[in-house]
């Protein structure tokens, strides 16, 4: 769910740099407008930039269902006190918005990384800032976008192999400490790998990257993330 999938809705025809300029916009006005009034408003942005996506909420949620459970606990440590009343639901206030507020931003963020391809994401930093600061910068990005999927796959796959010799009935504290070592040590091993290609110069500073182009209906794009900007000095 958390990398590109190829389809044929309104953003993923979009320039990917009319959507980066959507993303940034909408973090800014996340920040900028934290009231409750102001996180509705960003909610029934965020619902009509996933139907754009044409992406699933409820498949955006389970995909981040590992970051999901510390934004919950948060507003609830925040609020628990050492003595009486034991919890103060006005502490939680507070966090509670920002954790709504983080949730809605990888809301959005799911629905550029579903729509977008990796190369196009590169070339739209690379022709935005130009010289090595936007080529180191593409590098980097695309770099995490290709190798986040694969850590994850190992980590995956390292609870089936525990899972297939019965370590699922172990504590709960040893099958974390199983997978995590497992994750670590294959990260690594591809962090080692990766290393070992740079100073191979298998690696293109500037490869040939794909054209990009505006059409009339990234004026959609354009006008949502204008409208977000602006929201921001209101």
């Amino acid at each position: 769910m958390l990398t590109y999938e190829p389809g044929d809705s309104l953003a993923h025809r979009l320039d990917p740099r009319t959507k980066l300029f959507v993303q940034f916009a909408f973090v800014a006005a996340a920040f900028a407008h934290t009231t409750p009034g102001g996180l509705a408003v960003l909610s029934v942005v965020t619902a009509g930039l996933l139907l754009a996506a044409d992406t699933s909420p409820i498949r955006t949620l389970w995909a981040y269902r590992y970051v999901l459970p510390f934004l919950v606990v948060s507003p609830v440590v925040e609020g628990v006190t050492l003595g009486a009343p034991w919890f103060v639901p006005a502490d939680a206030v507070f966090p509670l918005l920002a954790s709504y507020r983080v949730s809605l931003i990888l809301l959005v963020s799911a629905a550029y990384v579903r729509t977008t391809p990796v190369r196009e994401t590169r070339a739209a930093i690379q022709r935005t800032i130009p010289g090595r600061p936007g080529q180191f910068l593409g590098i980097g990005v695309a770099l995490v976008f290709r190798f986040l999927p694969v850590l994850r796959d190992d980590v995956r796959r390292a609870r089936e192999a525990m899972a297939a010799r019965l370590g699922s009935e172990r504590r709960l504290d040893e099958r974390i400490q199983v997978a995590a070592a497992a994750g670590l040590s294959r990260a690594f091993g591809r962090a080692d790998r990766l290393a070992l290609a740079l100073r191979a110069r298998c690696l293109a500073w500037n490869p040939t990257l794909p054209a990009l182009a505006f059409a009339p209906r990234d004026l959609v794009g354009a006008v949502v993330g204008l409208g977000l900007a602006v929201s921001v000095l209101l």
